[in-house]
């Protein structure tokens, strides 16, 4: 399977407010058509139960969500296309069995501890940045943040940045795809 990872970040690398809500303004049209479309080709949506694309084609989407409240895997009884996965006690590709995805792309889509879970693992991660919007006291995208740029984090990782792609010329946003050597 192939294993992409996808996140919007503020200058200071913050994927959400103070409150882990990602507000609006870190949210732009450009970004939001480029991860709608992402997510709309991927096979498997993978994320923790505080992250969600909330999109009109969610609910159509096959997912696995990571939570402590299963011991480890289990029907969401909510929703019919996600899996519940506690990563200790069970493997990420025995989750992936049980959502029924053994080919494919599997898109990540936080949050922190998630997008951490597979830092070794991401063919590609497509960073998204918002240069003029600032979050103090926010979320950071990846554990290790702030005190590590994201960029210096997926370096670490192995992942080399390709040519960044202009999402919002107004406000600067661009999305560079980081891919394993």
């Amino acid at each position: 399977m192939r294993i992409d990872g996808y996140v919007i970040v503020s200058a200071d690398g913050m994927l959400a407010n103070a409150d882990r809500v990602m507000p609006d303004g870190l949210k732009f049209e450009g970004d939001k058509r480029f991860f709608t479309d992402a997510l709309d080709r991927a096979d498997l949506i993978v994320h923790g139960r505080n992250s969600y694309e909330d999109q009109p084609n969610s609910p159509k989407r096959k997912r696995i969500v990571l939570t402590r409240g299963v011991g480890s895997i289990a029907p969401d009884t909510a929703n019919p296309k996600a899996t519940l996965w506690n990563p200790a006690g069970a493997s990420f590709e025995a989750a992936c069995d049980a959502a029924t995805v053994r080919a494919g792309t599997v898109a990540i889509i936080g949050g922190p501890y998630v997008f951490g879970m597979f830092m070794d693992r991401y063919d590609t991660f497509w960073l998204s940045e918002a240069p003029k919007v600032r979050l103090p006291d926010g979320e950071p995208c990846f554990p290790g943040v702030p005190g590590h740029t994201p960029q210096a984090i997926l370096a670490a990782h192995g992942l080399k940045p390709g040519g960044a792609r202009i999402l919002d010329r107004g406000h600067d946003v661009t999305v560079t795809p980081w891919r394993r050597s």
